[in-house]
């Protein structure tokens, strides 16, 4: 049983951090803010999710796993308040999202 715990927790590692990389890498390469703020919010959310399960499977049950679920409630609750909260106030800004086809677009049509 303790080697399937081994496993499990570092696959759910190992996947937390390609989902973080790929995060990363769709902030650098991402047009807009928009899109950007998406790529981010799947890092916080299911990159440091995942990352947080590994923990908590290596961790048993004790109180730093109290600790780890607490920290991803938090994490669950507040990144899409946050990532809508930011969209929405760069809406109304006047920043719009860029479109398909338009110069500098995602898709040339």
């Amino acid at each position: 049983m303790n080697g399937f715990i081994d496993i499990a927790s570092t696959v759910c590692l190992a996947s937390g951090g390609v989902f973080c990389v790929i995060g990363a890498v769709g902030l650098i390469r991402m047009p807009d803010l928009y899109t950007r703020m998406h790529a981010a919010s799947v890092t916080e959310t299911l990159g440091a999710g995942l990352i947080l399960l590994g923990l908590i499977l290596q961790a048993g049950l004790t109180l730093v796993t109290a600790k780890l679920l607490i920290i991803g409630l938090l994490i669950l609750f507040t990144s899409p308040a946050a990532t809508h909260a930011l969209a929405r106030a760069a809406f109304l800004r006047g920043i719009k999202p860029m479109l398909a086809g338009q110069e500098g677009g995602a898709w040339k049509v």
